[in-house]
């Protein structure tokens, strides 16, 4: 069985939607009890590339800040 990715940092980035600490937007949050394995699976391949971009995104100044 694929574990749940939560790391208990549950906050969401403002630009993707995706959560900081797992990489899941909130709608994979809250669908993830009643996804099937496969699913799951799929979509746990799915948050390394994400947690980068957000990452990455981040270490580039990429974020906007109100003036």
């Amino acid at each position: 069985m694929t574990p749940s990715p939560c790391i208990g940092t549950c906050v969401l980035d403002p630009v993707t939607g995706w959560c900081i600490g797992c990489g899941r937007s909130g709608e994979e949050i809250g669908a993830w009890l009643a996804m099937d394995e496969a699913a799951r699976a799929a979509l746990v391949a799915l948050l390394p590339a994400r947690l980068r971009a957000m990452t990455s995104r981040a270490t580039r100044g990429g974020r906007r800040h109100a003036r």
